[in-house]
């Protein structure tokens, strides 16, 4: 009986994700991927990512790209497996990684609004400070490796670019469908405007992009698709089988107070767990009004968005278990220390 539970909490979470998730997330997420590998030149993406941009360009578009895409770790993913291809330079690309699902302006306002104006600003700074502290460690960690890029000079041969203009429209099209297809509005008025973001896609498209740019950009798309997706599929089953082994008791006895238990425990689980764009929000504030400290909430927090298995899994295939090990570790640490200083602050 256990045994079918947990198969039916997989199969659960897992028809809840196809329901909530796929279409109006992941599928926009994977044509904005593909424009990218397939339309974006490697000179423009090196010239804000690379390894031989200006640090302070590189981190600073980087830390707030949350900002603008309101996506979990999961849709993240074939956006962050996109500029990767392309030859972004491992800091600022794990920094435009841990941003995306970190530094969502709508889940950091709820946070705010549920759970206090303190935990909100703490989320907000430590998510932006995050973004750039574990991107420079990776880039100082594997040196090396950076190294050998910054010097292959083949890599900075790139294709000349696309105008600006036509790569604004056409992304700013994508962008458009993946941030009002989540946005929580009456059905119709969203079916209206993704029709009219979906009308200019193809004005654009005619006028300006050939049937050569076209067929590589879905051909791009589907290989992220087929690459990432069944992956992602399998690891959202084992998250959801993970929930029916942890009791809500047992969490709330874990995390309670502000220990460095408590706060390991609580980046460790929200490392583990799948959350959606905005789900965190009241799983936290639940587990608060059980007795959970405000330092675990913090480190749930920050690193719950960032993080999940299905996420670790599909990381691990584009840049290496290795990396994905470091920088998994230096989440679950600095949302750890972080959330124990956050707790002695606030308690």
């Amino acid at each position: 009986m256990i045994f079918l539970n947990v198969i039916k909490s997989g199969f659960l979470e897992l028809l809840d994700y196809l329901s909530a998730h796929v279409l109006t997330c992941l599928v926009p997420a994977f044509f904005i991927a593909g424009g990218i590998a397939a339309l974006v030149s490697t000179g423009a993406v090196l010239k804000y990512f690379g390894p031989r941009a200006p640090k302070p360009l590189a981190y600073g578009v980087a830390s707030v790209s949350g900002a603008i895409l309101a996506v979990c770790s999961c849709t993240i993913l074939p956006l962050f497996a996109g500029i990767h291809k392309k030859g972004a330079g491992l800091g600022p690309a794990v920094a435009f990684l841990y941003s995306g699902p970190a530094i969502n302006i709508l889940a950091v306002v709820l946070t705010a609004r549920k759970m206090g104006w303190d935990l909100g600003l703490a989320r907000a700074l430590g998510a932006i400070s995050f973004s750039v502290v574990i991107g420079l460690l990776m880039a100082l960690i594997f040196f090396k490796e950076e190294r050998a890029k910054e010097a292959d000079e083949a890599m900075f041969s790139g294709d000349s670019a696309k105008p600006l203009g036509q790569l604004l429209a056409f992304f700013g099209a994508l962008v458009g469908i993946l941030i009002f297809g989540t946005w929580s509005m009456p059905f119709w008025n969203k079916l209206a405007i993704l029709m009219g973001f979906l009308n200019f896609l193809f004005i654009v498209l005619l006028h300006w992009y050939d049937r050569h740019e076209i067929q590589a950009w879905l051909a791009e798309t589907w290989r992220f698709f087929k690459t990432i997706f069944p992956v992602l599929l399998a690891g959202v089953f084992v998250a959801g089988m993970l929930k029916a082994v942890l009791p809500p008791d047992w969490v709330k006895w874990a995390v309670g107070g502000n220990s460095l238990r408590a706060n390991l425990l609580a980046s460790v689980v929200g490392a583990l767990m799948y959350f959606s764009t905005l789900t965190e929000v009241p799983i936290v504030k639940a587990l608060l009004d059980m007795g959970m400290g405000k330092g675990p909430a913090l480190a749930l927090l920050l690193a719950g968005p960032s993080l999940s298995l299905p996420n670790m899994i599909v990381i691990a295939r584009v840049m290496g278990v290795v990396k994905t090990l470091v920088y998994v570790g230096l989440v679950v640490a600095l949302s750890t220390l972080v959330g124990l200083l956050f707790g002695y602050l606030a308690g």
